[in-house]
């Protein structure tokens, strides 16, 4: 896919498949998530249909995906540099700085037919399928302005003495603007798969967690198998230095062994373990030596959880991008119309000695608007908000909660296994034990201790105007004491999982965005009904299936930086906006030549190639400085 109008092909064909509900098509990873009824269809059938429209789908469980992606990118950057090749013998020869007499024409001729024919080879046959089925794309744009301007050259290499004897018309050619429309073209698709390529840079910092190759016991000796070996069941082995390749349970300490779990909790403290302790895969081992048994393999690992869901919502759909879906829908059609347009006043304006200019003019409309940065704009920045976040140990769900979490007003927090981290002794473990909190409660006589950096957590919150309410189903005595530690106004007691539920309407009601942060199956409701839901990563697999971002290692800081990533994305987000939109308003009038007969000024079909290139490249450029943003 190589613009928008790709991208919203692409879903309308899915979509229209029989047994698909829903397709969520992202153009800057170039991935779509499928809500499909496999008994209706199946990946195969719609590879089919795209395929029978011009674009390729990869099914990840049966291709190395980057194998391939290494494939075409190396096919595409030699075409590249053929072209360039191509592009500086014609601009040598256009501009007389290689003398080949009478017969430059021809030469130039060949030169664009090959650039063409080779280089250009997999846009013209992209666009050649995409008009027989009625769509149109990017690639309709570069087939039509190079086709023309190919098609006029050679006419006027054919026929222009005889059009200056008969009809007094001089008739030039632009054969250089026919290759270094697809010149630039590739060169900006190269820069922009380099620049995407950053851009999914988290994704591939989490799958580096996990070692190649794992350490396993068998019949009392050692072998290093591939990671995809390993079954459940297998016991292996892990030194100091090593990662944990699964998930799995200590069954043998060789010597004290402590784990470094940062990179899955975000806590820095090296772990003790024991004899029964669980372990996570892409965990560092940073004293000792142990076996464990494996418990979890492959997909099923926690660590291919994260990834999983990072990548879901990368490529997720905030709402603003389905307004640019609904545009990019039209905007090719709407660019040939003008295109044509631009052809036709020029004709009568000048009549057929303004018939060079007409073409130019036409061309230069063509490439200049292609729809790519608009394209853009919104999943690069997700891309890498949402990936900046997973590095933070914030994973977000889809790109709503992104869009939502800088709108918030109001946290409302449970307190056992959320601001707490265990259930004090004191009650008996009675919130431990009963997700729901049974009324009447234990008398409590005393309240272990808040999660580190709570009050910090709040005290940021508080700042930002945001107004923290908590509400339990403990008793007011034990509610109370952790609202005055954690330094809450707000505070709720022996609550029901529907009290919450209420409490989050009735603040939606008066026109507050409600986040929930919860941890419990007594938090799912609530979760379920605020505008933005929160878990604790150590939670139940119910209130993290609910929520939409999930706090690994349960550090509550993590929320203000959650929602200062949300305003700097979506800020971001719209930068892209401005900059794509304010490009194609001034550009298509200065392609058509708005400003030729005031001071001779157009925008050219080569510079116009140049500038769509420039466009998208800096929009992707631009997605990329969150990732450096403190």
């Amino acid at each position: 896919m190589m613009c928008a109008s790709c991208a919203s092909t692409v879903e309308r064909r899915l979509s229209s498949l029989e047994g698909v509900s829903e397709a969520s098509v992202n153009l800057s990873s170039r991935t779509v998530l499928v809500d499909y009824d496999p008994q209706k269809v199946t990946p195969e059938t719609m590879k089919a249909s795209l395929s029978a429209i011009g674009y390729d789908m990869v099914i990840e469980d049966t291709r190395d995906v980057e194998a391939e992606e290494r494939a075409a990118y190396k096919s595409l950057r030699n075409k590249v540099i053929l072209s360039w090749i191509f592009a500086l013998v014609t601009m040598s020869v256009s501009m007389c700085w290689i003398d080949v007499g009478s017969g430059s024409d021809v030469l130039l001729m060949i030169i664009a037919a090959l650039n063409i024919i080779y280089c250009g080879r997999s846009i013209y046959s992209s666009a050649f399928r995409q008009a027989i089925h009625k769509t149109t794309g990017m690639d309709t744009l570069v087939t039509l302005s190079t086709a023309i301007s190919f098609l006029y050259s050679f006419l006027g290499t054919c026929l222009a003495d005889s059009m200056l004897d008969n009809y007094g018309v001089v008739w030039h050619t632009y054969y250089d603007s026919s290759v270094m429309i697809i010149t630039f073209v590739l060169t900006g698709r190269m820069l922009e798969e380099r620049a995407k390529g950053s851009t999914a840079s988290a994704i591939r910092s989490l799958m580096a967690l996990a070692p190649k190759t794992a350490r396993i016991v068998s019949d009392g000796a050692l072998a290093d198998v591939p990671l995809s070996a390993l079954c459940v069941g297998d016991v292996i082995e892990v030194r100091v230095g090593e990662k944990v390749p699964v998930d799995g349970v200590v069954t043998e300490i060789i010597s004290d062994t402590s784990i470094d779990e940062s990179t899955i909790t975000g806590e820095s403290a090296g772990v003790h373990k024991d004899v029964g302790a669980n372990v996570l895969a892409g965990t560092l081992v940073s004293k000792g030596t142990f076996r464990f048994r494996a418990v979890k393999v492959g997909k099923d690992t926690l660590l291919a959880g994260i990834i999983k869901m990072v990548r879901q919502a990368q490529g997720s759909k905030a709402p603003v991008q389905r307004i640019v879906d609904r545009i990019a829908a039209v905007f090719v059609p709407v660019v040939l119309l003008l295109s044509l347009i631009t052809f036709l006043l020029w004709l009568l304006w000048g009549g057929v000695d303004a018939l060079p200019q007409a073409v130019v003019s036409a061309v230069s409309v063509l490439v200049v608007a292609c729809p790519c940065a608009m394209g853009l704009a919104t999943p690069t920045a997700l891309m890498v908000g949402i990936g900046k976040a997973a590095e933070k140990n914030i994973l977000i769900k889809d790109a709503t909660a992104l869009e939502n979490l800088r709108k918030v007003d109001v946290l409302v927090t449970d307190k056992t296994g959320t601001l707490t981290s265990s259930a004090c002794p004191a009650l008996g473990n009675k919130e431990a034990n009963s997700p729901c909190h049974p009324l009447p409660v234990t008398k409590t006589t005393s309240v272990e201790v808040l999660r580190p950096h709570v009050r910090e957590a709040i005290d940021e919150l508080k700042d930002r105007g945001i107004d923290v309410y908590l509400i339990s189903g403990d008793s007011a005595e034990a509610v109370e004491a952790i609202a005055s530690s954690a330094g809450i106004t707000h505070s709720y007691s022996r609550v029901l999982p529907q009290d919450k539920e209420n409490l989050v309407r009735s603040l939606q009601g008066g026109g507050h965005v409600v986040a929930m942060l919860g941890d419990g199956v007594n938090d799912s409701q609530a979760l379920a009904t605020a505008d933005v839901s929160i878990a604790m990563g150590q939670g139940t697999d119910v209130a993290i299936d609910t929520a939409q971002v999930t706090l690994m290692g349960g550090d509550l800081r993590r929320i203000p930086e959650a929602i200062d990533l949300s305003v700097r994305t979506v800020g971001m987000i719209r930068q892209n906006l401005f900059w794509a939109f304010i490009y194609n308003v001034l550009c298509i009038p200065l392609a058509g030549g708005i400003l030729v007969g005031v001071n001779g000024f157009q925008i050219t079909p080569m510079w116009a190639s140049a500038l769509m290139a420039c466009s998208s490249v800096s929009v992707v450029l631009n997605s990329l400085r969150l990732r450096y943003m403190k």
